[in-house]
């Protein structure tokens, strides 16, 4: 069965991206237990060069995901949306199901397994493999897939120019490279001792951040001491030992991957959405129109001290997310180890890795 356009780009498309950037790299358990390792001694500036000139253009493997963010596990959340209002923003647009920013959070907590495909800048597939269900999202050239066991329904876009991503997901690589574009003089960089992550001699790169707002404590990067590709991340909140957010490779093969694994066709019976690039060539022409109009997030601090703040009614918040919320002082607080969200009384929305004073002292103007 298929259908044509059921679905907007802008309803559909966060749902791939959380899939491809959440679930492929969001969240792992600790790195494995290693025997003694003994790489060639290195400064953390040649650690990080060894980043940049990464040699790793095809690989797969497997990675085991999981978090401690202090959320519950959220991969359910059908079972928990109320279909009602939010401060400061919309939520669901289906009478009752998930959003998808909701959706994300529920790769974000918990536990999953994903399977992750890459050969080159143009095809990579990654399989988030959940109990009895399983999502897809398959880039192979132009033509983009996402595809959810559960509902049997696959969605199919063919991608512009302009839409085309400088590079494929690539796991914890691209969790990584988030936290290495922190690096400046807030940030101690170290390399701690050398390790084995899926059976690969890999540099501990440590990121230390000197703030005392934040709420992250450290990053550790696993870097491949032949290929530099970053094969897993942990962060630990402040005051901790224990990860609060990583990810792993388990398993990792740098050989190329089948063609087939990229040339995507949904199952028999599988509903299938085709979504017209013309149609989201108007939207995106008036989406832009709508966001040159409107008034813009600013980022107030820099660093690690960083505070996005959203004006009042430009962004939805899920009220799944919102029934997490706590009040305080100035508005609801949603809580994580490592990122707070303060929505104020007058809608606007305030978000970073910081502590929740820091972001009430941004609310008032502090």
């Amino acid at each position: 069965m298929t259908r044509t356009g059921r679905k907007s780009w802008r309803q559909w498309t966060p749902a791939v991206v959380a899939a491809g950037a959440v679930g492929a790299a969001a969240l792992v358990a600790p790195f494995s237990a290693n025997a003694a390792v003994d790489l060639p001694d290195k400064t953390a500036a040649e650690v990080l060069a060894l980043v940049q000139e990464k040699d790793a253009d095809a690989f797969s493997g497997t990675v085991e995901q999981s978090s401690n963010l202090g959320l519950p596990d959220l991969s359910a959340l059908g079972a928990m949306s109320p279909g009602g209002g939010t401060t400061g923003g919309t939520t669901n647009d289906d009478g009752g199901e998930p959003s998808p920013a909701s959706a994300a959070m529920g790769l974000i907590t918990g536990s999953h397994t994903a399977q992750v495909f890459v050969n080159g800048p143009d095809q990579a597939r990654l399989q988030v493999l959940d109990p009895l269900e399983e999502r897809n999202v398959v880039r192979n050239g132009d033509d983009l897939w996402y595809y959810d066991s559960d509902e049997n329904e696959a969605i199919h876009a063919t991608l512009d120019d302009h839409e085309k991503p400088d590079g494929a997901t690539s796991a914890p690589n691209d969790v990584a490279a988030h936290f290495l574009e922190k690096i400046d003089p807030s940030t101690e960089v170290t390399v701690g001792s050398d390790r084995m992550v899926a059976g690969r001699a890999v540099y501990d790169l440590v990121l230390t951040p000197r703030s005392t707002e934040t709420l992250v404590g450290s990053v550790s990067i696993a870097v491949d001491g032949e290929t530099g590709l970053a094969l897993g991340v942990t962060v630990a909140a402040a005051g901790s030992t224990d990860p609060a957010y990583s990810s792993t490779f388990t398993e990792i093969s740098y050989e190329e991957p089948s063609a087939e694994l990229f040339a995507f066709t949904p199952p028999e019976g599988a509903t299938v959405t085709e979504v017209d690039p013309g149609d989201h060539k108007a939207e995106h022409q008036r989406e832009h129109a709508d966001k040159e109009a409107a008034e813009k997030p600013t980022v107030v601090g820099e660093g690690w001290d960083a505070v996005v703040v959203v004006p009042a009614g430009q962004q939805e918040i899920p009220a799944e997310l919102m029934q997490l919320s706590t009040a305080v002082d100035g508005g609801q607080l949603l809580s994580t180890a490592l990122v707070n969200v303060l929505i104020t009384d007058d809608g606007r929305i305030l978000a970073g890795s910081v502590t929740v004073e820091r972001l009430q002292a941004v609310a008032s103007g502090q």
